[in-house]
């Protein structure tokens, strides 16, 4: 079976407990759309979970897009290299906006493991393309910014699939369901509260976990959500 969820903000308790629901197995498979960093209270050992399982699909989202950039030069400082003072300004700001949780994370792992954590991040998609029982849809963190009908999907930059929010009810493909994360479904008008919100040509399946909120995942074959708390 084919899965999708997002922003799960560290919320590790959540995660395993939905695996359990869904009965995920070695031959399912799992697209989380971005923002697995931040917030909650195990970004880091939730990441390294993730980053271990052949099966599921990480896609950048702007929390690991910004965890990258600042990771990279806290490391480097950690390695006695001159540090980036830009970069170390920014990291106060971060911490105060829920990355502590994901930077102490990072500073107790051993040089391997941070080393596998930089290369996991700089490695994420920034998009899929998936068919499941011949439906197309395209996977995506927040939606696609200055989005562009004859422009290849390749031709956009990272901060394009993470900065602008998707409008589920805003025709994006002729022949493709764009599904999308970062919005909170809480924030979307005419949704219901902590459910995953379906509109006339997309679906957001964050419902805000990481806030009080229950974890939605979608099943791809039959539309069948899932919640967790």
């Amino acid at each position: 079976m084919t899965y999708g969820l997002s922003n799960l903000h560290g919320c590790a308790d959540q995660f395993s407990d939905l695996l359990l629901k869904i009965n995920f197995t070695d031959n399912d498979v799992m697209y989380v759309l971005g923002d697995t960093l931040d917030i909650g209270e195990q970004p880091m050992e939730l990441l390294c979970d993730l980053s271990m399982r052949y099966n599921v699909i990480h896609l950048l989202g702007d929390c690991e897009l910004r965890a990258y950039r600042l990771l990279t030069a806290l490391n480097d400082m950690l390695e006695g290299k001159t540090p980036d003072m830009e970069a170390l300004s920014e990291m106060a700001a971060w911490m105060q906006d829920g990355g502590a949780k994901t930077i102490e994370g990072f500073k107790a792992l051993d040089e391997d493991m941070k080393e596998g954590v930089l290369e996991y991040l700089e490695d994420m998609s920034l998009y899929e393309e998936v068919e499941v029982k011949g439906k197309n849809y395209v996977l995506v963190h927040a939606g696609i910014a200055d989005f562009d009908e004859d422009a290849e999907l390749d031709d956009y930059m990272p901060e394009d699939f993470v900065s602008e929010p998707m409008d589920a009810d805003r025709k994006y493909f002729s022949d493709a369901t764009l599904i999308a994360g970062h919005t909170p479904t809480y924030e979307v008008a005419g949704a219901e509260h902590g459910k995953i919100y379906r509109g006339e040509y997309g679906i957001l399946v964050n419902c805000g976990v990481a806030f009080g909120e229950p974890l939605g995942c979608l099943r791809l074959e039959d539309g069948k959500e899932f919640y967790v708390r």
